[in-house]
């Protein structure tokens, strides 16, 4: 194991999560708030440990895929021990723990809250939270390899480690210039939804945070009411968009800058997903209409619901804990579904649910017929052994997740529904569920011990569970 290669790189890390800190240091200068000591002594902490961590310089660059896993799972574990610290130092969540569940909920686009008044909160405290769905939305590790020197070996392993979905490809032959074509699609998406927010009427501070929030499928909002608290049909509608187009691949997008833009469409994944939204969307409306005075308004809030747990976002301009039964079944069906591969969205992702589907119906055929040779195929490719035992793996360990969390959760006491949405809602990196964790709800009133197991669930549904998942293995550890 290349340890000095690990904390080398670790240290660089902290490093990148000092200057990012810089942006809500400089919020809290603007509007004169208190808290800009507590950004500046954690900044202070970042740069000395980083700088420890520069003590070890790596023999060799080489790692595998064992350090790539162990690097992400510990980089995503201590930028949220870390980036904690700003909002405990400066009392705006007493409790150390809470302030870890905040910021974990906003590095893994979660949206989850302890916070029973958000608009307590100072500007600072308020723009670093949404700050972090931002930088988690891309990745911590995606963002370091596009400014930080690597090989082309390390560099795959780290990439493989953080962005979600079943395979990892590469837009260009660098990955670094790979993560660096992600990296300005995104901050370009999310230029032109701010605009877009801003010309709505929006104001600025506002929109840049929603923002944040939007592209990184995080949800996390500036006021208690989220994005209902505007009461504009517009901002609406364009929110409801952008969630979407964040749910996309975002290899579909560079496809379409280099002027491929009619091949996205033969993207299997992708009209998968259009499929899902559309026919979601018309059985909620329908279902939902009753309860509105307008086909228009049930359209919107069921467009808007449907793209905030597909996506994973999580905002909210209804609270659909009042619709009917089959809807907020579906929206839960929803929750586990999630994005595509390679967006910032989460959940099981929709080319796993697709590939799950093909296998299945492979399965009844060869009972029917059991002579017959029956290739599965997805994206007009023949899956093979490797991936598809690697998507059972990853089913397997997260049923096992499940049913760990909603056991331990089980010891509080809530129902059944509000534990299992918020595990639901946590490992899917969704936020809100139903119940008490609904649209209107928080997650303040759960023991110690069962928001760490939620903090756990969004970090392993961030990660796709494995880089988390090793760290608790023994033999990962070991040298050789």
């Amino acid at each position: 194991m290349n340890v000095r290669y690990m904390i080398n790189m670790l240290g660089k890390l902290l490093f990148i999560e000092a200057l990012l800190m810089l942006a809500p240091f400089l919020v809290a200068i603007i509007y004169g708030e208190n808290n800009v000591i507590s950004f500046g002594v954690t900044m202070g902490i970042l740069l000395m440990i980083g700088g420890i961590c520069f003590l070890f310089p790596p023999k060799s660059s080489t790692i595998r895929a064992r350090e790539g896993l162990l690097i992400a799972g510990l980089a995503w574990i201590l930028m949220s021990l870390f980036g904690a610290l700003p909002l405990w130092l400066s009392g705006e969540i007493p409790h150390y723990l809470d302030a870890v569940f905040e910021v974990v909920s906003g590095f893994t686009t979660t949206g989850s809250s302890i916070l029973t008044d958000v608009e307590a909160l100072s500007r600072a405290g308020l723009f670093w939270r949404s700050f972090t769905h931002f930088i988690g939305g891309m990745g911590v590790l995606v963002f370091a390899l596009a400014i930080l020197p690597a090989t082309g070996t390390q560099s795959m392993h780290l990439m493989r480690a953080e962005v979600p979905g079943p395979t990892v490809g590469k837009l260009v032959a660098k990955i670094r210039l790979t993560a660096r074509l992600l990296y300005v699609i995104y901050v370009v998406m999310t230029l032109i939804l701010f605009l877009l927010l801003v010309f709505g009427g929006m104001p600025v501070y506002d929109a840049l945070v929603n923002s944040f929030a939007t592209a990184g499928t995080g949800g996390f909002s500036v006021r208690a009411a989220s994005i209902a608290a505007y009461q504009s049909p517009y901002a609406e509608v364009v929110i409801t968009v952008f969630m979407l187009l964040f749910s996309i691949n975002f290899n579909l997008y560079y496809l379409i800058l280099i002027g491929k833009a009619g091949s996205i469409f033969k993207n299997e994944e992708l009209r998968w997903f259009i499929a899902i939204v559309v026919s979601s969307i018309a059985a909620i409306t329908v279902n939902v209409y009753p309860l509105y005075k307008s086909f228009g308004h049930a359209l919107r809030d069921s467009a808007f619901q449907v793209a905030t747990v597909l996506s994973t976002t999580g905002f909210a301009t209804a609270d659909y804990d009042l619709w009917p039964n089959f809807s907020r079944t579906l929206l839960v069906v929803l929750m586990f579904v999630g994005a595509c591969s390679g967006s910032t969205g989460g959940g099981i992702k929709i080319a796993r649910i697709a590939v799950i589907f093909k296998t299945g119906f492979n399965q009844v055929r060869k009972q029917l017929f059991p002579r017959a040779v029956v290739p599965v195929k997805f994206e007009g490719k023949l899956l093979g052994d490797q991936m598809q035992s690697g998507i059972t793996a990853y089913m397997f360990a997260y049923i096992a997740v499940v049913i760990f969390s909603v056991l331990i959760l089980s010891l509080d006491a809530f129902s059944l529904t509000t534990n299992f949405t918020a595990v639901a809602a946590c490992l899917n990196n969704i936020g809100p569920g139903l119940e008490v964790v609904g649209p209107t709800g928080n997650y303040a009133a759960f023991s110690p011990l069962s928001k760490i197991v939620l903090i756990f669930d969004m970090l392993a549904g961030r990660l796709e569970l494995f880089p988390i998942l090793v760290l608790f293995a023994p033999m990962a550890w070991k040298k050789n």
